[in-house]
């Protein structure tokens, strides 16, 4: 029998390597990758550390330093060419007391609800806000109601998530504005606070917290926004189509405090054959704070130094400068990735391929990519290295938050893309914890990865050129 599977093993490589743009040693590589990180990996070690020990890495706060500081000491025990921090102003925004929230019915008659505050908000006044609510599914809807309708009530916004779409990542994008420019539009109209349904296709208790802006509302202007979890968001429709006199009780004691100082942390092997040629890989060290922040994005970053720590073990040394960044700042503000975009263009860097992970730690499918044809047809030349490991999404539609402001209009950008399903399950939740990672799929992703990288880092762009 294991006969009869060596010979179908070549059988398939054979076949592989007469259909693709590619040579037989890079299955081998490939092989090595997977079988390493499988076999030898360190990213769930990793991961445990910085989720468990460390926690919820909110920009600005203490954990979010200690992160910076375990970030920096790990990647100098792999014996990089170089290891440095990035320094970058972040915004400081905390949480304060737990939020609480009730519906009265009647007077003294009260049914307590799931909510937390959005990132960003204001607090409320101390003896909190209560009012009745309306609701509303969109901007539209909203401005339609108008200024008599809306002023003195706290605002619903209650559009789903659409369950019909498969890419639960396009689900998020179709109502996820009402979360981030809620606060805004409800504001004008005179209302005094806001309440999300959460950013989940989950029926459940855990409310999702996330970003929101005020625009150009002046600090008087601002009022508090809240989610609430989407079980008590279906509860509380009800009850308003029964009776719409229903009051919402609102308090929460977040605080936006001064900016401080924070960093990305980078580390890099320099290139043997075309050092002044960057190959990107990372993901976001920051995160919300109401659980460990496991997936979003921890488990990008311990994929992104699994990645050079694997070309290090392998000892794969890349003709290119491979160099991983783990960004701060991405949940509410983007300013590592910003800080990191223009400190490049003043170097004059030159980074040809730029690789994100931030879409969970779940079973990688693949990857979307921005690139232009020529480049994008070379990246589906490969397709075929992958499919033996079930990595069969090639499209183009995107890359990731932190590495977009690196492109220019020669270089390719590419985001990991697992399975992503059970991903808004967790997403801003304190349901995003490290006993929901699988240290499987955790450990094929960084392989992922690292395949892709080894391929660009070898072949290079088509027509490669300086932006």
């Amino acid at each position: 029998m294991s006969k009869i599977l060596l010979s179908t093993r070549h059988l398939i490589i054979l076949l592989l390597f007469s259909c693709g743009s590619f040579s037989q040693s890079d299955v081998k590589v490939l092989d090595d990758i997977y079988k390493t990180s499988l076999t030898d990996g360190n990213s769930y070690e990793w991961l445990d550390f910085l989720s468990n020990q460390i926690g919820g890495r909110l920009s600005g706060s203490l954990n979010a330093q200690r992160a910076v500081d375990w970030a920096e000491f790990e990647l100098n025990k792999l014996g990089l060419d170089e290891v440095r921090l990035q320094p970058v102003m972040v915004p400081k925004w905390v949480r304060g007391n737990p939020e609480f929230a009730y519906v009265e019915t009647n007077p003294g008659k009260t049914l307590n609800m799931n909510v937390c505050a959005l990132g960003g908000s204001v607090a409320t006044p101390p003896a909190g806000i209560k009012a009745k609510v309306v609701e509303v599914s969109s901007f539209d809807q909203l401005e339609a109601l108008g200024r008599d309708k809306i002023e003195g009530k706290i605002v619903f916004y209650n559009r789903p998530m659409d369950k019909s779409v498969i890419d639960t990542f396009k689900s998020y994008g179709g109502c996820v504005e009402q979360r981030y420019n809620g606060a805004f539009h409800a504001a004008k109209l005179g209302a005094v606070a806001i309440v999300v349904r959460s950013m989940t296709l989950a029926i459940d208790d855990l409310p999702h917290t996330g970003s929101m802006s005020y625009g150009n509302l002046s600090v008087k202007q601002r009022i508090p926004a809240s989610a609430i979890s989407t079980k008590h968001a279906d509860l509380l429709s009800s009850m308003l189509k029964m009776d719409n006199s229903i009051k919402f009780f609102l308090k929460q004691n977040c605080k936006q405090l001064d900016d401080v100082l924070s960093y990305n942390v980078i580390g890099e092997i320099k290139g043997s054959e075309f050092p002044d040629e960057y190959i990107l890989v990372g993901g976001h060290l920051d995160s919300w704070d109401l659980g460990d922040g496991s997936h979003d994005d921890g488990a990008g970053c311990v994929q992104s130094m699994e990645v050079l720590r694997l070309f290090k073990i392998l000892e794969i040394k890349p003709k290119r400068t491979l160099r991983v960044v783990l960004f701060m700042n991405e949940e509410n503000g983007l300013r590592g990735a910003k800080k990191y975009a223009f400190e490049s263009r003043k170097n004059k860097e030159n980074h040809i391929f730029a690789l994100e992970s931030d879409a969970g730690a779940f079973t990688p499918r693949g990857f979307y990519f921005e690139a232009d044809s020529k480049n994008f047809d070379q990246i589906l030349s490969w397709k075929d290295l992958f499919e033996p490991y079930l990595i069969h999404f090639f499209e183009l539609g995107g890359s990731g938050a932190d590495v977009g402001p690196l492109k220019n209009s020669v270089n390719v950008l590419a985001g990991l893309k697992p399975d992503s399903q059970r991903y808004f399950d967790h997403h801003h939740s304190s349901k995003d914890i490290f006993s929901t990672i699988n240290k499987r799929e955790l450990e094929i992703g960084a392989a992922t990865m690292a395949s892709l990288v080894y391929l660009f880092d070898k072949y290079g762009l088509v027509k490669a050129s300086n932006p």
